[in-house]
C-alpha cells in the first residue's frame, strides 16, 4: 500500500468522524476509552478484561445458535478445553520452552504454545461432538449437547492420567517477560488486559468476517429455513457442522483468556451452568444482532456487580436476573439491541430500524433476511390467493354460461312449439 493511498484512507476516515454519529466516531471514541481504561481502578480493569473474556465466549455461542438456529448447553465443554490446553502446558512444558527460546521470553512464548495446544484439543474434541450433534434439531440438538458438556464434567473431574487435578483444577502462572532492563509481569492487570483486548478484537473481526462471507449468508438461510435451503442443493448438515467447529474454537479462545485471568482451570468451567452465561448474555443482547451477545455479556456482567454492592440484594440476585430476562422476553423479543435501535428509531424519527448495520456487524442484513423472508412468505401466499379466486371466477363463470346456453337450448328448438307448421293447418 502505497502512502498516497494511506493518507487517503486517513482523510476518509477523519471526515466521516466529524461527519455526525458515524460508526467511523463511534469506532475512534471506543478506541480511546479502551486506552483511558487500562489506567483506571484496578478492579474496573479486572470487571471489563472479565467482560471481554464473557463478550467472546457469547459471540462464540451465537455463532451457532443466532446463525444457524441451533442452541447448544454443552459449550463450555470447549470454554474448558482451552483453558485446560493452556493450564497443562503451563505447569508441564514451561521448562521445554524455556530451554528453547530462552527464559527471557519463555513465558509469553509458553502462553502462546498453550493456547495453540488448548485451540488443537477443542477442534479434537468439536470434530467428533459436532458431527454427532448436528444431526439432530431442536430440543434434541440442545440435550445431546447438554450430555456431551456434562460428560466432559465428569472426565476432568476424575482426573485422567493426572492431568486435570480433579475437583481442585490446575493452578495457571503466567510469569514475567524480560526485556532488556525491563521486566512485564503477563498476570498484571493492565498487561494482561491490553492482552485480552488485542486478542478480542481481532477474533471479533474474524467472527465478523465469516458472518458477512457467502459461507455466513448460507448459515443465515439455514436458519430462516433449512428446509428452503436444502431444496437449493445447500448441504445443511456439513454447514452446521463447520459451524459448530468454527463456534467451538472462538469459545476456546475465550477459554483461554478465561485461564490466565483467573489464574486457574477448574472443573466449572465444563458445567452446563457455564453454558447457561453464554445462552443468558445471547437472550438478553439478542441472537439476530451481531453485538447482540456483546451487549448482553455487559449487561449480565455489569448489572450482577451492581447487585453485589448491596449484601441485602445479593442473596437473591437470581430473582433480579429472573426477572430481567422475562421483561425481555416480554417487551424486547429482539433483544437489547432490538430494543435500543427500535428507541433510537422513534427518537430521530428514522423508519431504518437496522441501519448500524455498516459499523459493527450483520444488524440490518439479519433483519432485513427476516423482512425479506416473511415478505416473500406474504406475497406468495397472496398470489395463490389471488391465483386460485380467478380460478374459482372462471369456473363460476364458465358453470353460468353452459346454465343459460342450456336453458336457451330447448325454447328455441323445442318439438312441441306452436311456430312450427301443423299437417292439419293445411287442410
Amino acid at each position: 500500500m502505497s502512502a498516497t493511498d494511506t493518507g487517503g484512507r486517513v482523510r476518509a476516515f477523519g471526515a466521516a468522524v466529524a461527519d455526525g454519529w458515524t460508526p467511523e466516531r463511534f469506532g475512534l471514541l471506543a478506541a480511546i476509552g479502551l486506552v483511558l481504561l487500562a489506567f483506571g481502578p484496578t478492579f474496573q480493569v479486572y470487571l471489563f478484561t472479565d467482560f471481554l473474556v464473557v463478550a467472546l465466549f457469547a459471540l462464540g455461542f451465537n455463532l451457532l445458535y443466532g446463525y444457524t438456529g441451533l442452541l447448544s448447553f454443552g459449550h463450555g465443554m470447549f470454554y474448558a478445553g482451552g483453558a485446560y490446553g493452556l493450564a497443562i502446558v503451563l505447569r508441564d512444558l514451561s521448562p521445554v520452552v524455556a530451554d528453547v527460546v530462552g527464559a527471557g521470553i519463555a513465558p509469553l512464548a509458553t502462553f502462546v504454545v498453550g493456547g495453540v495446544v488448548g485451540l488443537t484439543l477443542v477442534v479434537a474434541v468439536a470434530v467428533p461432538v459436532g458431527w454427532l450433534s448436528v444431526r439432530l434439531e431442536e430440543i434434541y440438538f440442545a440435550l445431546i449437547t447438554l450430555a456431551f458438556g456434562m460428560l466432559g464434567y465428569s472426565l476432568i473431574i476424575q482426573d485422567p492420567a493426572g492431568l486435570t487435578n480433579g475437583t481442585d483444577g490446575v493452578i495457571v502462572l503466567l510469569g514475567s517477560v524480560d526485556l532488556g532492563a525491563a521486566s512485564v509481569r503477563l498476570g498484571g492487570r493492565q498487561v494482561y488486559y491490553a492482552l485480552t483486548v488485542v486478542t478480542v478484537l481481532a477474533t471479533t473481526y474474524g467472527v465478523w468476517r465469516v458472518v458477512n462471507s457467502p459461507f455466513g449468508t448460507v448459515c443465515k438461510a439455514i436458519r430462516e429455513s433449512p428446509d428452503r435451503a436444502s431444496a437449493l442443493g445447500i448441504d445443511v448438515r456439513h454447514h452446521r457442522w463447520m459451524t459448530f467447529i468454527v463456534s467451538a474454537v472462538v469459545v476456546g479462545i475465550a477459554g483461554v483468556l478465561r485461564a490466565g485471568l483467573a489464574s486457574v482451570a477448574s472443573p466449572g468451567l465444563t458445567h452446563w451452568s457455564t453454558s447457561a452465561i453464554a445462552v443468558i448474555a445471547t437472550v438478553i443482547g439478542g441472537a439476530t444482532y451481531f453485538s447482540g451477545p456483546i451487549v448482553g455479556a455487559f449487561v449480565f456482567l455489569y448489572i450482577r456487580w451492581a447487585i453485589s454492592r448491596f449484601p441485602t440484594l445479593e442473596a437473591y440476585w437470581e430473582l433480579f436476573f429472573g426477572a430481567l430476562l422475562i421483561a425481555v422476553v416480554l417487551f424486547f423479543k429482539q433483544g437489547a439491541v432490538g430494543g435500543l435501535l427500535l428507541l433510537r428509531d422513534r427518537l430521530l424519527g428514522d423508519g431504518d430500524a437496522g441501519g448500524g448495520d455498516s459499523g459493527g456487524g450483520s444488524e440490518a442484513a439479519d433483519s432485513g433476511d427476516s423482512a425479506a423472508t416473511d415478505g416473500g412468505r406474504a406475497a406468495d401466499d397472496a398470489t395463490i390467493d389471488g391465483g386460485r379466486a380467478a380460478d374459482d371466477a372462471t369456473i363460476d363463470g364458465g358453470r353460468a354460461a353452459d346454465d343459460e346456453t342450456t336453458d336457451g337450448g330447448p325454447t328455441a328448438g323445442a318439438p312441441g312449439d306452436d311456430s312450427r307448421p301443423h299437417r292439419g293447418d293445411d287442410s
